[in-house]
């Protein structure tokens, strides 16, 4: 259940199993087995970050702002073959965080992923897992990418 292009939908899907409009705006995305979106992610490859549906672990994406000509030629060519299969977003400027490289610490982009539970009830834990790119420079933060992890957490203030 990896599948990027569910991620377009989440909207609609909490309008249509809530009745209500999602509390936090959703990255812009865009499916490419819609025209208008088609037309709109081919003409901006340059700008955005397309995805397969079905892969993980930041396997073949295009980060298009990094991206060769050639590279966005390539992508166009499969996106125009199999339209459904891709997704696009517009490239995130990441957070960064001190993080130990090489005995001295060194700014890196991370990401954080929140986890919600489910049983008798449901709730957000307080933290999370955090992904950070341990290249220098790099925005990819997958850990089959070269990224790592960091484990997160929210403590009370002495208020609380």
């Amino acid at each position: 259940a990896d599948d990027k292009v569910v991620y377009t939908y989440v909207p609609e899907i909490i309008r249509y199993y809530l009745g209500e409009e999602p509390i936090l705006a959703n990255v812009p995305s865009y499916r490419c087995s819609d025209k208008a979106d088609r037309d709109y992610v081919l003409a901006h490859l340059d700008q955005l970050v397309v995805k397969p549906a079905n892969e993980s672990g930041g396997y073949g994406i295009l980060i298009g702002p990094k991206s060769t000509k050639k590279e966005r030629d390539s992508f166009a060519s499969l996106i125009k073959k199999d339209p459904r299969n891709y997704m696009a977003q517009p490239l995130l400027l990441l957070s960064t965080a001190p993080t130990l490289v090489d005995a001295h610490v060194e700014p890196r982009h991370l990401d954080l992923r929140p986890f919600i539970l489910s049983g008798r009830d449901t709730y957000v834990t307080n933290g999370g897992l955090t992904r950070v790119a341990l290249k220098k420079g790099s925005t990819v933060v997958n850990s089959s990418q070269g990224g790592g992890s960091k484990d997160t957490w929210i403590v009370e203030s002495e208020e609380s």
